[in-house]
């Protein structure tokens, strides 16, 4: 069977790819990667002011992630583009700052049990399915990307803040991040090869605006959780979500909680990196999935024999099971890792393998090359979920696959979105079969996370649904009434 390679870059020789981003005057970086940068294991990366190392070594990734002598902190270009954002959070700071938000944050994920949230997860999905029916019965063209960003930030919402998108706060606070995603995010090449390290960036009034405005928002859907919990009367036996469970978060060693502005620093990386991170992966997978049929078909297939299993139920235990449709999630996390890279800034010099680093040196660590090395994957460019069959993914087991980083700042919600993921996978991809407009215009592109260049529009067909569960049709289903509200 001849494998299906999705849109990616031709990589090409340096000077090359510098001239096609300057000529062009295109600032996604992927188009500036050349093919050295697939290929070496550490190098450095044409000509920068700053001097960017490349690594694509797991065992020097791992040594970088995991920092053990703190050496290698998040790189400014990130901290600039986040910290009007999400303030000093976890996401961002380091040093003693990191550990102390780390070792109160971790125990609240530990305690926030899948069962807890899975009820809100599943409801928001119904409600998507519901929505995809009048649209495949209108005819109406859909923004595949813009579609899962909706509903990943619906289930967000809902795990953090027990509450909707559907409230009208939650909804300008996604909109505010369409906002900050789109005009914050995109690289600026320039200042990554001219300007020194450190050198402060200021945002564009429209990003520090969005920003103040979805601080101010998530301060609001917090004081309105919390008005919420006080009013309930002591015997309510209520389920903690995970806004509540930061407010009662405590330093181990001071007993004190997070500040009103800590919990919005936290609670809007929470929000951010919850639903737009999972989302850009899915609009690749079903992107995928609408290309390659018989993939679709067999995901299907999987499903349906698992609620044959099941009595019909797809819960937590059900979904585990649905090993092809998690490998069609993984795959894509591969191809189209949502971080596209993960870069650090050198605080001092030193040695990193081969390579000697000096102080203010990018060290880039990117995904979107270590998941398609060829010394790592076989057909590396080409999308094929049996890689991951037990056994035959040897590189995942070399340390060449991190989609949710690695070390002490991998990701604490993986386990969340993998569920999460498999469900959204299994019961869109039962009832609905997307047909994309234009393919052949589709094109990833670094933002702040891997995205298409421009949105994929689709239609909609609706599958005969087979046991496939109750479905909820209220007319405030549609997201533009949804805004209204």
């Amino acid at each position: 069977m001849t494998l299906y390679r999705p849109p990616a870059p031709w990589p090409s020789g340096p000077l090359r790819s510098l001239l096609r981003v300057v000529l062009r005057g295109e600032r996604n970086l992927l188009s500036l990667l050349p093919l050295p940068a697939y290929r070496m294991r550490i190098g450095r990366l044409g000509w920068s002011r700053r001097g960017i190392v490349m690594v694509n070594d797991p065992a020097l990734v791992s040594e970088v992630l995991r920092d053990p002598q703190q050496m290698y902190p998040k790189n400014d270009l990130m901290v600039d583009a986040l910290q009007a954002l999400v303030g000093d959070s976890m996401f961002v700071c380091s040093g003693a700052n990191w550990q102390r938000q780390r070792a109160m944050i971790e125990p609240a994920f530990a305690l926030m049990r899948i069962d807890r949230v899975f009820d809100g997860m599943a409801q928001a999905v119904d409600e998507q399915v519901a929505r995809l029916e009048l649209a495949a019965c209108d005819g109406t063209l859909l923004s595949l990307d813009a579609m899962l960003s909706r509903l990943t930030a619906d289930i967000v919402c809902r795990a953090i803040f027990s509450v909707p998108l559907a409230s009208a706060t939650a909804y300008r606070v996604f909109e505010d991040f369409l906002v900050f995603e789109r005009s914050c995010a995109n690289v600026d090449i320039g200042r990554m090869i001219f300007a020194r390290p450190w050198t402060a960036t200021s945002q564009t009034a429209a990003v520090q605006s969005a920003c103040q405005r979805i601080r101010a928002q998530i301060g609001c859907l917090l004081d309105q959780h919390q008005q919420t919990r006080a009013q309930q009367p002591a015997s309510a036996a209520v389920p903690p979500d995970l806004a509540q469970m930061l407010v009662e978060a405590r330093d181990p060693a001071s007993g004190q909680g997070f500040t009103r502005e800590e919990l919005i620093d936290q609670l809007g990386v929470f929000f951010l990196a919850g639903h737009e991170t999972t989302a850009s992966a899915l609009t690749w997978a079903f992107f995928v999935l609408a290309m390659q049929p018989a993939l679709a078909s067999r995901l299907r297939a999987e499903v349906a024999a698992q609620r044959l299993l099941t009595g019909g139920v797809l819960d937590p235990a059900a979904l585990r099971q649905l090993s092809f449709t998690r490998n069609v999630f993984r795959e894509a996390l591969r191809l189209y890792p949502p971080i596209t890279f993960l870069p650090r800034v050198a605080l001092r010099d030193g040695q990193l393998g081969p390579c000697r680093i000096r102080r203010g040196n990018m060290i880039m660590i990117a995904p979107w090359t270590l998941h398609r090395h060829a010394d790592f994957w076989d057909n590396p460019d080409c999308f094929d979920p049996d890689r991951f069959v037990s056994g035959l993914d040897r590189a995942h087991a070399a340390g060449a696959y991190i989609p949710f980083g690695q070390g002490p700042r991998v990701c604490v919600g993986a386990a969340f979105a993998s569920l999460e993921a498999t469900l959204i996978l299994a019961r869109l991809g039962e009832c609905f079969s997307f047909t994309v407009q234009a393919p052949e215009r589709v094109r990833p592109a670094a933002r702040l996370t891997t995205r298409p260049e421009q949105e994929i529009l689709i239609s909609v067909g609706l599958l005969e649904r087979a046991a496939a569960g109750p479905s909820v049709r209220p007319e405030s289903l549609r997201w533009s009434q949804m805004k209204a509200s």
